[in-house]
């Protein structure tokens, strides 16, 4: 038997070499493997905000192959699906993401969003309740998170248009203002406008738009929501003029880039000015900060689809391409007839 030294003082335990060498390597494998997960969501973000949806799908697939349990994967792969209008696949991936971290409010609000499309197109019977999911996902959003302006605006958005029968009501839509008017004054004020327009006070509608305007930190998007509400008054000069004030707010504003979109698609509903709307449609493609409200992919079909009605085939058939190149399953692409 051999004898350690002691020297009147409790022997030292230490494991072998082989051991603790095991484990570093242990520790560095797993911080590698977290630091490559992270890196392959910000690259699959990064994708979904530039429009490239079959980029993003393949890197998000691989990532839950690895870890179906990562719940950020979940959300990014929902949104993304989103923006494919693929919205029975988004659900259910949202719904994912909800289950793995339910205090998560943005996936609350992802999951919301999706549901309320399902809604949209479903079966009156279906359409009940899928409406009642959407706002119980919207109310959560907000209870977890009442600072959140997105979920916010979606909740009084419902509130605003859903019937009484699935929690809607203006009641509601009015204590939903107040909060958003009390974290954002611009953001109130088009709220407001909304709501006005929705009780047909077009008079105060038309003012609270204007009154968010010099408020904004990024009026463009407020110059556009006046310009829209002035087509559908059919108030054709003041629409352009509004238009033109957001463009050029938009061309100085680099966090805006979304609102030449905007722009064109409120253009393209009043069937006017076509060459205008390709104008804004190519300044937001051109922009570095695109973004997933604004689908690169689907506003290449827009674009085609503009391109088509002013005779410009050529351009047409190659922004179809284009749009068919970062998202090879996007349904309006494919179905595209030139």
């Amino acid at each position: 038997m051999t004898v350690g030294l002691n020297f009147g003082t409790t022997p030292v335990s230490r494991p072998p070499l082989a051991r603790t060498l095991s484990c570093l390597l242990l520790a560095a494998f797993v911080a590698s493997q977290a630091a490559h997960a992270s890196a392959t969501l910000s690259t699959a973000d990064a994708d979904l905000q530039a429009g490239k949806a079959d980029e993003a799908v393949a890197m998000l697939n691989e990532a839950l192959n690895s870890d179906p349990k990562n719940a950020e994967a979940n959300n990014l792969l929902c949104r993304v699906e989103y923006t494919l209008q693929q919205f029975d696949e988004a659900a259910a991936n949202c719904e994912k993401a909800v289950h793995l971290s339910p205090q998560n409010a943005r996936y609350h609000l992802w999951l919301g969003r999706a549901t309320g499309e399902r809604a949209s197109r479903a079966s009156f019977l279906s359409a009940f309740s899928l409406a009642k999911k959407t706002r119980e996902e919207f109310e959560t959003a907000v209870k977890l998170d009442s600072h959140d302006l997105d979920a916010l605006s979606d909740l009084g958005e419902f509130y605003e248009e859903a019937p009484g029968a699935v929690g809607g009501g203006m009641d509601k839509a009015d204590g939903i203002a107040k909060q958003i008017e009390a974290l954002d004054q611009s953001r109130g004020h088009q709220f407001r406008a909304t709501m006005a327009e929705k009780n047909k006070d077009f008079t105060a509608a038309e003012q609270e738009f204007k009154a968010a305007i010099p408020h904004a930190a990024h009026p463009a998007f407020q110059w556009m929501a006046l310009a829209s509400f002035y087509r559908r008054r059919e108030r054709w000069s003041d629409m352009e003029a509004a238009l033109k004030s957001g463009e050029a707010a938009a061309s100085h504003d680099k966090r805006a880039a979304v609102a030449f979109v905007n722009g064109a698609s409120v253009l393209v509903k009043a069937n006017r000015q076509p060459e205008f709307a390709i104008k804004l449609y190519e300044s937001y493609l051109a922009s570095p900060d695109k973004t997933e409200e604004a689908p690169a992919f689907d506003v290449l079909v827009k674009l085609s689809k503009l391109r088509k009605q002013t005779g410009d085939q050529a351009g047409a058939e190659r922004d179809k391409t284009a749009a068919l190149a970062l998202a090879s399953h996007y349904k309006p692409a494919q179905e595209l007839k030139l």
